[in-house]
């Protein structure tokens, strides 16, 4: 499937910014699912300097500094993936043995997907988590099985209500009301596994929506969305996806690399702290106003491209975009 992506973020100050940091994440990746064709980036005003690195997760990190004055600021990137069908495959690997992988011993094997078995900012350690996820778990279950279950019973047990939670809401919060929207739901979902051991994170991204019969596609209309990879020793070992099986809560998805082809990844890490869209430190600006809009449309299928520019409930979801409260505030 082929798709064409436009995430445009605009901020309107009172009174104007006088100095701005900026990081932001809008960049897909390459994985084994999908293939970045064309990336394109506008920033208005023109930035005074920028600069473009990988972070230790693999993603396209943009720095990038305003040093003059300025009552708005539109960030603009539009990009082409051509996306697969997740592949097949299967995971018999328990649960506990995959508890046990990562527990620390002397002398064992150091396995990077360890890192997202520990608590993350917006993903504590708590008991309210590890009784929910419990049913999920029973003994000898496969993790696929158990983390697909627990996938589940979050979709059907939880409530997707927008407005109902904030970009910070905590994800316990979230857990006792049973509504949020898919960042809450992804957040949820991490925390119970990693309360059993399981390594799992934070996946940052795109969802093709379909317009309701006889409607056109309104520009605009879409939404950033969240989801939950999880890891499983035993998956298929490939370059740029190797062992992690997607799932989707909100959508009650899933499948290695990706739940679907419909689905485009944009950034992965511990939890929304870590991929947050548009983020910075600003200077002035006390009050401000946020507009997001983001168009998700399929385009006719061309095939791979060997001019890649990069190197390697469809109900409405919202991944929330953090804004600046006061001057010197977090974006």
């Amino acid at each position: 499937m082929l798709l064409h992506i436009t995430h445009a973020t605009c901020y309107d100050y009172a009174p104007a910014v006088t100095i701005a940091q900026h990081m932001a994440y809008l960049k897909p990746l390459n994985t084994t699912t999908q293939q970045l064709l064309s990336h394109s980036l506008e920033i208005t005003p023109e930035p005074a300097q920028q600069t473009a690195m990988q972070d230790v997760y693999g993603n396209t990190r943009l720095f990038f500094s305003l040093q003059s004055a300025h009552s708005q600021l539109q960030v603009v990137a539009r990009s082409m993936v051509s996306t697969l069908a997740p592949p097949r495959f299967d995971s018999v690997m328990a649960w506990e043995a995959v508890r046990e992988h990562f527990r620390y011993s002397a002398k064992h094997a150091w396995d990077a997907a360890a890192e997202f078995v520990f608590a993350s900012p917006y993903v504590p350690r708590h008991a309210d988590f590890a009784a929910y996820a419990r049913p999920s778990f029973a003994e000898g279950t496969p993790l696929l099985l158990a983390a697909r279950d627990l996938m589940q019973r979050i979709h059907h047990d939880f409530t997707y209500e927008s407005q109902s939670t904030q970009v910070n809401t905590p994800a316990l919060e979230a857990l006792a009301q049973r509504k949020g929207v898919c960042q809450d739901f992804a957040h949820i979902m991490i925390a119970c596994l990693r309360a059993c051991g399981v390594p799992a994170r934070y996946v940052s991204g795109y969802l093709l929506t379909h317009p309701a019969p006889g409607q056109e596609r309104l520009v605009g209309s879409d939404a950033s969305h969240a989801w939950v990879s999880v890891y499983l020793p035993d998956g298929p070992d490939t370059p740029l996806g190797a062992r992690w099986h997607d799932f989707d809560p909100t959508n009650n998805r899933d499948g290695w690399g990706t739940p679907g082809e419909d689905y485009v990844t944009l950034a992965l890490g511990r939890d929304y702290a870590d991929v947050s869209p548009v983020r910075g430190v600003i200077h002035g600006g006390a009050h401000h106003t946020l507009q997001v809009a983001v168009t998700v449309e399929p385009v006719a299928a061309t095939g791979w491209s060997s001019q890649s520019q990069g190197s390697g409930q469809n109900q409405s979801q919202s991944q929330s975009q953090s804004p600046a409260k006061s001057s010197d505030a977090m974006l």
